[in-house]
């Protein structure tokens, strides 16, 4: 039989642990598919949770304890609950829930089924249909919540999930294995530990299901949502975005491009210093001079940054470029059109002088940045089919 663990983090909670442990009992004995364990992970409470805790031991058999020596925050305390459920006592899924009943303990058999259809990662989530958040929370409270969900969902551009901030869940072996080493991190603290450890399985591709939940405010102790959430929570999403952009592949392919765009204008610029051009001909022999400048370019830093996890051997270089010529080609022609017919149908005109230097510019320049623009499309396309092709071991 699978095992799941209840992990539930407790800082000074001595009014609510003996009804979580009670009311949690009367759930898991009804579960017949799954053995069902909870695990108190207790941050040694000023208030003698775990002393409380250790005595419910002796009542009931599913219950365990772990103690941190020194308060960890949420996060942590998930970490290491997580750590000792699937290493010490043999779990296959463990739930995070809150130690103040906010979460329905009715809930947790809807979350293993979900489980059971093949999900990896399983939400109760306030935002679904036949979900909900307390309607005695005040208007401030309320707008947090959903308005930083909506915060979250745009910024990661992700709308798939619509509680991101759950903190009742279900988590398979393999999500944590995946997912908690980059966890350990110093801003994964508090309430930022939720939204990305959801973030890192997403991104991982994990399944990720939710079940509607009703969210209930607790009845004794006090919140621990502080003014930080919201401050750790902005610094997460904004940095853990940029972060994905700048190392997107597309991103470094469109500043390499630029790059390669910025070294065929300059070439194309001194090229016309030394071949005369008063004819077409001899204005498109110097623009392909002017690409083959930005092909040399563009495959140096190709290999080396955007295809870095596909790096070329530097015995296939040559083979490659040659390859990678070919491949351009396609772009090349592209450039080729858009040069032709922009000489051909708007002709030669002087556009504007760049200021301090006062170097004249025309419309070759133009056209030959419209073609880079359109050529680029096939680029991505050719450089990832043909040049840097993804092995599949």
């Amino acid at each position: 039989m699978k095992k799941a663990i209840i992990i539930s983090p407790t800082y000074n909670e001595a009014k609510n642990v003996e009804r979580l442990v009670t009311e949690l009992a009367e759930v898991i004995k009804k579960i017949s598919s799954w053995k069902v364990e909870l695990l108190i992970v207790d941050d040694t409470s000023p208030d003698g949770t775990y002393k409380i805790v250790a005595q419910l031991q002796k009542k009931y058999k599913f219950l365990h304890l772990l103690i941190n020596k020194q308060k960890s925050g949420l996060g942590g305390a998930y970490l290491k609950g997580m750590d000792h459920a699937f290493h010490k006592l043999g779990a296959d899924v463990i739930f995070e829930f809150d130690a103040d009943l906010s979460h329905d303990p009715q809930k947790i058999p809807a979350l293993l089924k979900k489980i059971d259809q093949g999900n990896d990662l399983v939400l109760g989530s306030r935002y679904v249909k036949g979900g909900s958040i307390p309607s005695n929370w005040g208007l401030h409270r309320k707008f947090l919540s959903v308005f930083g969900n909506l915060v979250i969902m745009f910024v990661i551009t992700d709308f798939r999930i619509r509680d991101w901030t759950a903190g009742f869940r279900a988590i398979t072996k393999e999500v944590y294995e995946a997912v908690h080493k980059e966890m350990s991190a110093g801003r994964f603290t508090g309430y930022t530990f939720q939204i990305g450890f959801l973030h890192k399985a997403v991104r991982r591709g994990f399944k990720v299901a939710e079940v509607p939940i009703n969210f209930v405010d607790r009845v004794e102790g006090e919140s621990k949502l502080g003014a930080e959430y919201i401050k750790n929570t902005l610094l997460y999403i904004l940095k853990a975005r940029y972060e994905e952009i700048v190392n997107h592949r597309i991103f470094k392919f469109l500043v390499t491009g630029t790059i390669g765009a910025l070294t065929q204008l300059i070439s194309l610029q001194i090229f016309r210093l030394f071949v005369p051009t008063e004819s077409v001909i001899r204005l498109q022999i110097a623009n392909l001079g002017a690409v083959e400048m930005a092909m040399i370019a563009t495959f140096g830093l190709n290999n080396v940054w955007t295809f870095a996890d596909r790096k070329l051997p530097i015995n296939k270089w040559l083979a490659k470029f040659f390859q990678f010529n070919l491949t351009a080609s396609g772009s090349v022609l592209i450039q080729a059109v858009v040069f032709f017919l922009g000489i051909k149908l708007i002709g030669m005109r002087d556009l504007f002088t760049l200021p301090i230097i006062n170097y004249p510019i025309d419309t070759p320049p133009i056209f030959s940045a419209v073609g880079i623009l359109i050529g680029m499309f096939w680029n991505f396309f050719a450089y990832n089919k043909f040049i840097w092709k993804h092995n599949k071991k």
